[in-house]
């Protein structure tokens, strides 16, 4: 799968990732259902915003990259 998600959005994902990934596991023993959500989502946003690669988008046709 080619590229589609663009350097800022990028940044933001792999920020905003780190720090559901973190309040997840924060949470976790006292919740651990939405612990292991919102770890589980953090986890996905630093792995696209990490690969530059989002299936969604893909199936949207969603391309961030401006000519990046």
């Amino acid at each position: 799968m080619k590229r589609n998600v663009g350097r800022t959005d990028r940044t933001a994902r792999i920020a905003a990732g780190s720090a559901l990934v973190g309040a997840g596991v924060l949470m976790g023993p006292k919740s651990p259902v939405k612990g292991a959500v919102a770890t589980g989502t953090g986890g996905i946003m630093v792995a696209t915003g990490a690969t530059g690669r989002c299936p969604a988008y893909k199936l949207a046709g969603v391309d961030t990259r401006n000519g990046e």
